[in-house]
């Protein structure tokens, strides 16, 4: 919602001070559909600030719900058309987490990822950023948004202003903590500068996938400008900065990366780095790319925990209706291309 107009409108009705505050309790904590819900104020102002605000900038186009997980997704549609998804997680031990999109799309084509496959569109504002996550608070009232984090359509960091204002609001106006906001990016180096010099500590993931700069390169095109040593670098220095460990994100594709070898060389970079943190992720299939089997995640995770590099595997959630990593795709899009 665009506040400064809303202020601006309340001052020329000469309206009291507190109606500000009426309209933001409403929209942040009491999660309020629209503005005839705000029954507190005079039916004239609502109609007054109907005709002139709008309440959210997304519009619910698709939800759709796995059976199995009960995660859900929601293809949301902006004021100029474009397209995006997010995604509800729901955990077992009671956390709903928001995965949100900062991008309608995504410049950086990495070979697995359908968001990728469907090109550029735009930046999202930071309204469109909150509005995704007031969308679930709106729509699940009884259950508390616990977590949101920053892995849904796009790179963060290309986007970065809005995506920090973003982050801003929704730890101070909506009541999340810092700590509670996580934001994911493919290693781009400036944007590891400029948030370790922020004085608010939300956590930062790297999505890496793959432990060598030859087989990156081929995975995510952004790597040949800023390859895994300068990136890793960039981390040192955020860690000596905010002391904040750094969870390294690692899709496990059968037969891509999902070898002896390929574990042997993430502890290369990672055993001496005790401050990092490694979630394997079973991939989700998207085009000729295959989910490596259990028993090979199980295996590479095993080499590195015995050589001292701490790693968790990642839950599969949104299979049934293709909301897990590497899925999103805002609409139907051809299939990332086949590794070559």
């Amino acid at each position: 919602m665009d506040f400064s107009r809303v202020k601006k409108i309340l001052i020329e009705a000469n309206e009291p001070k507190f109606r500000l505050n009426q309209i933001a309790d409403a929209y942040w904590r009491k999660s309020a559909v629209g503005w005839e819900e705000l029954s507190v104020l005079p039916k004239g102002l609502i109609r007054l600030l109907a005709a002139n605000v709008v309440w959210s900038s997304v519009e619910a186009e698709t939800v759709q719900k796995d059976k199995k997980d009960q995660s859900e997704k929601a293809r949301l549609k902006l004021a100029d058309g474009e397209k995006i998804e997010t995604v509800l997680i729901r955990h077992v031990d009671g956390r709903r987490t928001v995965c949100v999109s900062s991008q309608a799309g995504c410049p950086l084509g990495c070979r697995f990822c359908a968001t990728g496959a469907a090109g550029f569109k735009r930046n999202l504002s930071a309204e469109e950023i909150i509005d995704q996550v007031l969308f679930w608070a709106r729509r699940i009232k009884k259950e508390k948004i616990s977590n949101v984090v920053f892995m849904g359509m796009g790179e963060p960091f290309l986007n970065y202003k809005a995506v920090m204002a973003a982050v801003r609001a929704l730890n101070s106006d909506f009541g999340l903590g810092a700590r509670r906001i996580s934001i994911s990016t493919i290693g781009l180096v400036p944007g590891i500068e400029k948030i370790a010099k922020e004085r608010i500590q939300i956590n930062l993931a790297f999505s890496l996938h793959a432990p060598n700069d030859f087989l990156r390169d081929k995975l995510i095109p952004a790597n040949r400008q800023w390859g895994i040593d300068k990136i890793l670098a960039a981390l040192d220095c955020y860690l000596e900065k905010t002391g904040r460990r750094v969870m390294v994100e690692y899709l496990i594709i059968d037969g891509v990366n999902d070898s002896k070898r390929e574990a042997e060389e993430l502890i290369g970079l990672f055993a001496s780095r005790p401050l990092f943190y490694l979630n394997l992720i079973p991939y989700n299939e998207t085009g000729d790319f295959r989910p490596s089997p259990p028993e090979t995640v199980r295996r590479f995770s095993e080499i590195l925990e015995k050589s001292g590099v701490p790693c968790t595997i990642r839950r599969r959630f949104g299979q049934e209706i293709d909301a897990a990593c590497g899925q999103l795709a805002g609409r139907k899009n051809r299939k990332p291309d086949k590794l070559t």
